[in-house]
């Protein structure tokens, strides 16, 4: 890096690393507030509160880091405007399009380090956070039905080939990733009920086995042609046959990371989890449009720290007449909190209208770029 660009990079970490703990220290207390309505209950106690809250941590700066990257950016350019360095710089052959380069060579570590955390750390954290409250409280893990959650599993188990799909209703799903009251309900490829089996609890065995305890097994076979009468309605179609037995090992496609996603809400999911999901979802017919968009977001979200350097690069040529840096560091402040509601407003828009994922979540980044760069252009002329 040349001299001028190291001279920048140094102020502009320094105010990021400063914005960013802030930041982090303001929803820290906010979060520990919002804690405090379950403290007391069950084994849930103050000191759990905070260290679910301080796990929670990770993701806060995944939030937070392209923000406090254009407000740490303007901090700066305006502090260099105000002392007329910027002006300095440009006297001394510093073009814009050679302050863009430079800025946004100084945000790739931004970048590398969001993709780190919103991949890495934050999942993982969130997941820990999580299983330290359900844990405390002694509860399974909320869901949207009374009976428990519903899942379908579609792979082929016949000798023949036949496909066997399968709605799979967990009535509790623990921190563990241990299910319990167990229903399965096991269909042919011409949809006729040919199974149920009810489960008192389940773990999972690599690679692709779930073993079940205190199993009651009930089979739905084809009924002996009736000699009497065979024209009779009444006569039985199926017989039942019971047994139980105390384990059963059930070959799924269903894994313990794809009901981990109850844990975790999509936008704090990693990549990798929500590719996984996808497919699932994908394979067994299902709606897919609001982990398709949450995943585009985990892939352009970090993308979104070179839009906020650009948009701040303006706010060097804006000498201290224009505005005072107080002012100018407000409406970054101001356009950070913007870009964050049109992208979350974006993001259910498009799931309602089912727009293409990937158009979703590029479309605010893409319009703030636009504003940026108009801007940028705009001072330069003037």
């Amino acid at each position: 890096m040349r001299i001028y660009e190291r001279y920048f990079a140094r102020q502009i970490y320094l105010a990021f690393i400063f914005i960013l703990f802030a930041f982090s220290g303001l929803f820290f207390f906010f979060d520990l507030i919002n804690e405090l309505n379950t403290v007391g209950h069950g084994n849930y106690k103050f000191g759990l509160a905070v260290l679910r809250v301080a796990l929670q941590t990770p993701s806060r700066f995944y939030e937070i880091i392209p923000v406090a990257a254009l407000i740490a950016a303007i901090y700066v350019f305006a502090q260099m405007a105000a002392a007329s360095e910027f002006t300095i710089f440009r006297v001394s052959g510093l073009s814009t399009g050679k302050a863009l380069r430079s800025l946004l060579k100084i945000g790739i570590p931004m970048v590398l380090l969001t993709y780190v955390i919103g991949e890495v750390v934050g999942p993982y954290s969130d997941q820990l956070s999580e299983k330290v409250r359900l844990e405390a409280l002694g509860s399974s893990v909320s869901m949207n039905f009374e009976s428990g959650v519903w899942v379908k599993d579609t792979l082929t188990a016949r000798a023949d080939g036949e496909q066997v799909t399968r709605f799979v209703n967990v009535g509790t799903l623990n921190p563990d990733t241990t299910i319990a009251d167990v229903r399965i309900y096991e269909f042919d490829s011409l949809f006729r009920l040919t199974n149920v089996r009810i489960a008192k609890s389940g773990v999972f065995q690599p690679p692709g086995h779930w073993k079940l305890t205190d199993v009651t097994d009930t089979e739905l076979i084809d009924a002996p042609p009736q000699a009497v009468n065979p024209g009779d309605a009444l006569n039985p179609v199926y017989r039942a046959k019971q047994v139980t037995v105390p384990e059963y090992s059930l070959r799924s496609e269903l894994t313990p990371q794809i009901l981990s996603v109850l844990l975790v809400s999509p936008d704090r999911m990693s990549m990798f989890s929500l590719f996984s999901y996808i497919q699932h979802l994908t394979e067994n017919h299902q709606d897919t449009q609001r982990y398709q968009i949450a995943f585009w977001r985990k892939i352009l979200y970090p993308l979104a720290v070179l839009v906020m350097l650009v948009l701040s690069l303006p706010f060097a040529y804006l000498h201290t007449r224009a505005g005072v840096v107080g002012v100018k560091v407000f409406g970054g402040i101001m356009i950070g909190m913007s870009f964050q509601l049109v992208n979350t407003l974006f993001s259910h828009i498009g799931t309602l209208n089912t727009w293409p994922a990937p158009l979703t979540a590029a479309a605010p980044a893409l319009a703030y770029l636009i504003v940026g760069l108009i801007g940028l252009r705009w001072v330069d002329r003037h």
